[in-house]
């Protein structure tokens, strides 16, 4: 950050610090992207015509109209160059397993995307991974970019119908899938579900089966189900004489790169799609400037496939640094496990959630004390806020000298618009600035843009990396319905924020009903879709509720005229949660009441019920059927522990 400033500062004598930096970030949007574009040396076969033409329009600015280039030939460039320099290092739950240095990690996807183009994979294609965070699927999803082919991913502990949701919606032509996973010590098969993927996704032509588990591929190994050795056909590349050289295809700025899944709140989950030029300029920004990575960093993030964090963290590539990944849980086999690796590793950029931080400092760990943790200089924090506690605990048990930068954005944007900055001070409880290039406000409810108290967080102003619609939205409404409908130009993200007076952000939670346990951003209308088919619940609304620091999924039934929520029911609807979606859905806390709140147009309010458990006072209380069901969710003892 420093560097860009003071090359910045010699071309204008304006910009003297971080404040006036990001003013004009946001004045000149143009000469910043631009910027940007150079600073993160941009490999493109083909330069803009202009950078945007009119940042005022959103949606529907145009950003680097004419440019031509490809994400992954930017990811491994570095191969060239430094083909011994470490790029993926892996981990599980037993230690190192793996390293692949640009060198490698190049040749395999150069094998991979071989293969890909052999089956007749091309520009637009939809590729799937259904992996856990092992290099394979950093390797099919840099062979997929490289073809100009679209990648989507999913972590495999959600169920059958949370992958039918989001795969079957972009129509897929070839699945990635591991054989299982291990978490907890424990070890899940995957390849039943992969089968009813096959089943019940027409446009599937190929699954790929990568041995996570070390497991055979299983007897329906044929012409759509085939091991990841044999469809990389070790022979193919000395018959048709290929040499080890990768043939990156050009495309524009705005070519899709990414789909993306929303919590799936209303619905099934949107299918946000970004593009592959802006997701690139937008993570070297956050990466090369907020993070300040570069060639002798190592990263790493913990994260799954299924979540923005996993695609941000594996475009670290592009700096040159070595990417960490860690599949399994975080907490096992032994709670220190994820300070082992950034010892081991020798970590300088650590990235968690709150929860893992909170869960720490339960457990008494004293990282300081037990681990040799001087490379460390960058401690992230996203997925919840965190709470200003948890900045005690980081600067007394973790490290004293090192940048706690919690971090806020999403899925919508793959990206960041609060983070940290290494020309800051960390203030406790907050985040240190919004992003550069990112005109991020808190209005009011009237709309207007206050300091010094909470609101919705919005951004006024286009940027690159808003996505460039939803697969399947072809007039743009569902996209316009999402984020622009209550301020007509502006974009409303759903987080309730405040902006301090000296430029730092306070990120409350979420202003919508969407569900955020430990980091994990789901949807209510994904539990109701499995709650709601066992006989015994006649309707459910589940809220998230803050608890010790984090938030706890809060799941309330009605059932039907005799039934009683004992534990075998209880243990019932979490295995029908756990299987229909995901572990990360299966809430805390299960609750019977009598009667649910509505609208008055028959929806259910779980943002009035949210209100009320958290004791604060019910705005659209007059616009509710039955307002009195309310008072049914106060001071419930339920919800005290």
């Amino acid at each position: 950050m420093a560097a860009f400033l003071r090359r910045t500062a010699r071309d204008r004598p304006a910009v003297v610090d971080w404040n006036s930096l990001y003013a004009w970030s946001l004045e000149q949007p143009a000469a910043f992207w631009q910027a940007m574009w150079d600073a993160g040396e941009v490999i493109a076969s083909r330069t803009a015509e202009r950078v945007v033409d009119d940042p005022s329009q959103m949606p529907g600015a145009r950003w680097f109209e004419g440019a031509r280039l490809n994400f992954a030939e930017n990811l491994l460039r570095h191969a060239a160059t430094r083909p011994q320099a470490e790029a993926l290092v892996a981990w599980n739950e037993g230690g190192r397993q793996r390293v692949l240095t640009y060198g490698a990690l190049y040749r395999e996807v150069a094998r991979t995307a071989r293969a890909l183009a052999s089956e007749g994979i091309r520009a637009g294609d939809r590729v799937a991974g259904f992996l856990p965070n092992i290099p394979e699927a950093v390797i099919a999803m840099l062979a997929t970019t490289s073809l100009g082919a679209v990648w989507s991913s999913c972590s495999p502990d959600f169920g059958a119908k949370g992958v039918l949701d989001r795969f079957g919606q972009i129509e897929p032509r070839v699945l990635f899938a591991a054989d299982g996973y291990l978490y907890g010590g424990k070890s899940f098969d995957c390849r039943e579900r992969v089968h009813g993927l096959l089943d019940t996704i027409p446009s599937l032509e190929r699954a790929v089966i990568v041995p996570n588990l070390g497991t055979e591929a299983g007897p329906a190994e044929g012409a759509r189900w085939v091991s990841w050795e044999r469809f990389l056909a070790p022979d193919r590349d000395a018959r048709e004489g290929h040499d080890e050289t990768l043939d990156f295809v050009p495309l524009p700025f705005e070519h899709p790169l990414y789909v993306m899944y929303s919590s799936g709140t209303t619905g099934l989950p949107k299918c946000l799609v970004h593009s592959a030029g802006a997701t690139l300029l937008q993570h070297l920004k956050e990466l090369l400037l907020h993070t300040d990575l570069g060639t002798d960093d190592r990263i790493f993030y913990f994260t799954t496939c299924g979540w923005m964090m996993w695609n941000w963290l594996v475009s670290g590539l592009a700096t040159g640094a070595t990417v960490v990944l860690y599949d399994g849980s975080p907490t096992k086999p032994r709670g220190e496990i994820l300070w082992d690796l950034a010892e081991a590793e020798r970590i300088t950029v650590f990235g968690t959630s709150a929860r893992f931080l909170a869960h720490c400092e339960k457990q008494g760990l004293e990282p300081a004390t037990s681990h040799h943790l001087s490379p460390l200089r960058t401690i992230l924090s996203t997925g919840s806020p965190l709470a200003p506690e948890g900045f005690d605990y980081v600067y007394r048990s973790v490290k004293r000298d090192v940048c706690l930068a919690s971090i806020s954005g999403g899925t919508d944007i793959i990206s960041c618009f609060a983070l940290g900055n290494p020309l800051l001070p960390v203030y406790r409880g907050e985040l240190q600035c919004r992003g550069l290039g990112m005109k991020v406000e808190v209005f009011d409810e009237n709309g207007r843009p206050v300091v010094g108290e909470a609101g919705e967080l919005v951004c006024t102003q286009s940027f690159p990396s808003m996505p460039i619609g939803l697969w399947g939205d072809a007039d743009g409404s569902r996209y316009h319905q999402a984020y622009f409908a209550r301020y007509p130009g502006v974009w409303a993200h759903g987080d309730w924020a405040e902006l301090t007076p000296h430029g730092g952000m306070i990120i409350h939670g979420r202003s919508d009903a969407t569900l955020n346990p430990g980091g994990v951003r789901i949807g209510t209308a994904e539990i109701y879709r499995q709650v709601e088919q066992l006989d015994a619940v006649l309707e459910s609304l589940v809220i998230g509720q803050r608890h010790r620091g984090d938030v706890r999924v809060v799941l309330f039934v009605h059932l039907r005229e005799g039934q009683m929520l004992d534990d075998e029911l209880g243990a019932r609807i979490r295995r029908h949660i756990r299987s229909g979606a995901s572990p990360h859905h299966v809430p805390a806390r299960i609750v019977q009441v009598p009667d649910l709140p509505r609208t008055r147009s028959g929806k259910l309010s779980e943002l009035a019920v949210r209100d009320v458990v958290h004791g604060r006072p019910v705005k659209n209380r007059d616009a509710l059927a039955n307002p009195e069901a309310l008072d049914l969710f106060r001071d419930l003892a339920a919800l005290r522990d």
